[in-house]
């Protein structure tokens, strides 16, 4: 597998330092100062987003390991413009605030497309073998690449 590059690495904390700065400009007021009557979904919703901010920050120093965190807002995303934005676009019902989220959303698409390594996604969560489902024992087969027969034997 070929090493990321040094240029993606900047580029994947510039995309964790935008998520962080972004969402702690727009959620962070809101769950520091908030009404302690906010609706429960908004509520969900800023703990969840503050959550994403404080671990874009870990991704700042850990870029390839919290991978997993950009994925997540890739999907997110995509699933709102799939199944949220594009029937409110057609049948012409955006608002204010929902052609706001659809911006949001198509940009974050297009910058997470462009930032995420995708041979090097592929390489570790598609081709790697999965983790183990099972406690190995004491007496477990021992590893095929153990079991071969040495040139000196």
């Amino acid at each position: 597998m070929r090493e990321v590059s040094t240029f993606r690495l900047h580029l994947l904390r510039g995309t964790y330092l935008l998520v962080a700065v972004g969402l702690g400009v727009q959620i962070w007021p809101g769950i520091l100062h908030g009404s302690p009557h906010v609706e429960h979904m908004r509520g969900v919703v800023r703990s969840l987003l503050g959550a994403v901010s404080l671990l874009a920050v870990v991704g700042l120093r850990y870029p390839l390991k919290m991978l997993p965190l950009l994925l997540f807002e890739l999907v997110w995303k995509s699933i709102w413009v799939v199944a949220i934005g594009l029937p409110l676009w057609f049948r012409h019902g955006f608002n204010v605030a929902t052609r706001e989220t659809w911006n949001d959303c198509l940009f974050g698409l297009v910058l997470l497309a462009v930032a995420i390594p995708w041979r090097y996604v592929l390489a570790q969560y598609a081709l790697l073998p999965g983790d183990r489902w099972t406690r190995q024992g004491a007496g477990s087969a021992v590893p095929a690449a153990s079991t071969r027969a040495s040139p000196a034997a």
